[in-house]
């Protein structure tokens, strides 16, 4: 039986339940002309855009599931004068819908953090900074490296994993050795002092400012990867819910997206 588009919702909500979201966020539904639709087959993103849309339709998927939401702000017309308008709006001429797993999948077990500590072969994960309403989840993850890594390989490593060329750290404090990191996908500043409280020598995540490397370069070692890239296994973890709920369905991961973000 083929799943209708409420069917791929659940399945998702069953893993990233959407009472974990933060009161400033929008996951959920972002455009849904019927629900009771079955669902021809799904496309995950990151971002929703024009091109993701086309996409879509052109693999034949009437489902996006994308980690950012596509309305964070409420419109106050549809006159295609940005690219949330245009976006919108192509995606109900085309019947198209939208759903955003944003806070849910960064904060539950085995979210985006979880995914890239089991690249990074970590061991004892445990959430960094658990929810007060629900401990089992959480932002972020820490866990220990299976030998000691010198700040150069372990930021070989998170590379590796995040599938970027790029990163911005700290200068090392002398030749540390890493045995325990932490991890927070996606904009992680505010929880460096947990990252420390919890033992950890370094902490991986994006969004740093730059007074934050000034200002705590002598207490952990710091590693910036771009918003993007420790968010993308986003696609690849989505995919892998919903094939695990409907085994013979149709969920396929974006190959046309990429960072909006080039370094020259």
């Amino acid at each position: 039986m083929t799943p209708t588009l409420n069917d791929i919702a659940s399945a998702i909500e069953e893993f990233a339940p959407l009472s974990l979201q933060e009161k400033w966020d929008n996951s959920g539904w972002q455009v849904r002309p019927d629900g009771s639709r079955e669902c021809t087959g799904v496309l995950t993103c990151v971002d929703v855009t024009e091109e993701i849309v086309a996409e879509a339709r052109q693999r034949g998927c009437n489902l996006i599931v994308a980690h950012h939401p596509l309305l964070f702000h409420g419109l106050k017309h549809l006159c295609g004068s940005s690219r949330v308008e245009r976006t919108a709006m192509l995606a109900l001429l085309e019947g198209v819908a939208i759903y955003s797993c944003h806070t849910p999948l960064d904060s539950c077990r085995g979210g985006l953090s979880w995914a890239v500590a089991k690249t990074l072969n970590l061991r004892n994960v445990e959430v960094l900074a658990p929810d007060p309403r629900f401990p089992e989840a959480g932002f972020g993850i820490v866990g220990d490296t299976e030998a000691r890594l010198m700040p150069e390989a372990l930021v070989a490593e998170a590379k590796k994993a995040c599938n970027t060329s790029t990163a911005r750290c700290s200068r090392p404090s002398g030749a540390i050795g890493i045995t325990r990191v932490a991890i927070t996908t996606g904009a992680g500043d505010d929880f460096i002092d947990n990252a420390i409280d919890a033992g950890a020598q370094a902490y991986i995540t994006s969004d740093i400012k730059h007074h934050t490397f000034v200002d705590r370069a002598d207490d952990i070692f710091l590693v910036d990867l771009s918003h993007y890239s420790t968010e993308q296994c986003a696609k690849s973890l989505l995919c892998e819910v919903i094939t695990k709920k409907f085994p013979n369905f149709a969920a396929c991961m974006s190959e046309t997206e990429q960072s909006p973000i080039v370094y020259m």
